[in-house]
């Protein structure tokens, strides 16, 4: 039984409602109604995880997020993340936590991952680790394509956080199931996912409703779309080549 995780998301629902949030959910129909799966999202914002759950709601799922260790421990968000059965990882113990959302997997969950590993300062897609690859193969479940958009303008790695700015365009698309690579690899899966979220992230932003409100708003947006952001190869955020 849950007991944590619903009463959390209407606080975030009202959240939403209260800042008058514009959220747009596309590809909800390609998260399985039942079964587990694997949601693999960019990362540009502290709240891509909240937008990722809610992106999953018209399927009438709960994520179970693997995020790190710290969040857990953490006097205010460790009880919530521990409640809503979210997943640790110790990055200098992965395997338990590959192996505990393996085991979700199977017993038929949702399993949410960020496999940049951090966020985003370019608001491109960095260069990704395999671990949401290998865990779609090893569980035999869909591997899930979703980019979020929006939600770095409330708060985000280096600028101070504003969660009462209002009436932000939030989009969340989600893409079809990827399929294996044909050589079986979680790298050369691994390879294509990133072509995926590319795709759907540069749709969302090219699609995003609003545009900056002067020089000094141009922040949030990428540098190759005509915003500020640093470019990928100034902050680390340039994939290897041929990834």
């Amino acid at each position: 039984m849950e007991i944590v995780y619903p009463p959390v998301i209407g606080a975030a629902k009202a959240m939403f409602r209260v800042l008058d949030l514009r959220i747009q959910v596309e590809g909800a129909e390609h998260i399985p109604a039942t079964g587990g799966a694997v949601l693999a999202s960019n990362h540009v914002s502290y709240l891509d995880f909240i937008f990722c759950g809610l992106g999953a709601q018209p399927a009438k799922r709960l994520v179970r997020f693997m995020a790190k260790q710290s969040v857990f421990t953490h006097k205010i968000s460790g009880p919530l993340m521990r409640g809503m059965h979210h997943i640790p990882v110790d990055r200098k113990a992965g395997n338990a936590a590959f192996h505990e959302a393996e085991t979700a997997l199977r017993g038929g969950e949702v399993v949410g991952v960020f496999p940049e590993a951090t966020i985003s300062e370019s608001f491109t897609v960095k260069g990704l680790k395999s671990g949401a690859a290998r865990l779609a193969a090893a569980a035999s479940v869909p591997l899930i394509p979703m980019a979020v958009w929006g939600p770095h303008r409330l708060w985000t790695k280096g600028r101070k956080k504003d969660l009462t700015k209002r009436h932000v365009p939030v989009i969340i698309a989600i893409g079809a199931p990827i399929e294996p690579a044909p050589d079986g690899s979680a790298d050369s899966t691994t390879v294509v996912l990133r072509k995926r979220l590319s795709e759907l992230l540069d749709s969302a932003q090219r699609a995003y409703p609003e545009k900056p409100s002067g020089p000094d708003d141009t922040w949030w947006l990428p540098a190759h779309l005509g915003g500020t952001a640093p470019r990928p190869e100034e902050v680390g955020d340039a994939a290897p080549a041929g990834a």
